[in-house]
């Protein structure tokens, strides 16, 4: 499932050296907030689940601030309400670590798993952090589909999975079906830009869920 020529890691240490951008970042956002959490966010729910969703990196005073992906900043209410609603889910989001929710058949990701200046990664981060996205693949027996949010963790899907980038294009909503037969469905990314310019709406991203349930429920 994974590039041949990238051995998978596990999660990376707190004070993962290998992009010295996020570094130098990581340092001073632990100086001006250090009850914050401040490294790498590792990723949140079971390996044993059929569906991983994956991001794009964590949100500075979101996943950053908290330690749990799409916790805490705008883009988590989306995103957790909406895997409540299609049973991916239970409890309730509080924006809070510690506010009880668990996920079911599902564990969720970023590409990128450092806060990034000005929320945006650069192309040799995402690629230097590829490496623990084949690690999730690799310790994921059951999985069945990944739901990427937005081009960049759609791309990066496909490299750790060894996938041609050419072959499977980016478009919401879409569903590709990989070598492997890992199934990869695409939404935009349920970002506050997103979501206030109408990009992506409640409705949309819903179908998109909808979809991957249907699969999952005929695949089983």
């Amino acid at each position: 499932m994974s590039d041949p020529g990238m051995a998978p890691e596990p999660e990376p240490a707190r004070d993962c050296p290998l992009c010295p951008r996020l570094v130098a970042y990581r340092e001073a956002n632990r100086d001006a907030e250090p009850t914050w959490f401040n490294a790498p966010v590792p990723g949140f729910g079971s390996r044993d689940a059929r569906l991983l969703v994956v991001g794009l990196a964590p949100g500075l005073r979101g996943a950053n601030r908290t330690g749990r992906p799409f916790t805490g900043d705008y883009a988590g209410i989306l995103l957790y309400e909406t895997l409540l609603r299609f049973g991916f889910a239970e409890g309730s989001y509080d924006a809070r670590a510690d506010d009880g929710l668990s996920l079911r058949d599902c564990r969720i990701v970023n590409a990128v798993r450092c806060a990034p200046p000005g929320n945006l990664p650069q192309p040799a981060e995402i690629n230097a952090c590829n490496r623990f996205l084949v690690g999730e693949f690799k310790s994921m027996m059951r999985l069945e589909a990944v739901l990427a949010l937005g081009v960049v963790a759609h791309t990066a899907v496909l490299k750790a999975c060894g996938a041609p980038l050419a072959r499977f294009r980016f478009r919401h909503n879409a569903v590709h079906t990989l070598p492997d037969g890992l199934m990869l469905a695409d939404s935009y990314h349920v970002s506050r830009y997103n979501t206030s310019t109408k990009r992506l709406t409640g409705e949309m991203f819903a179908s998109v869920l909808e979809t991957l349930v249907d699969r999952l429920a005929n695949a089983a």
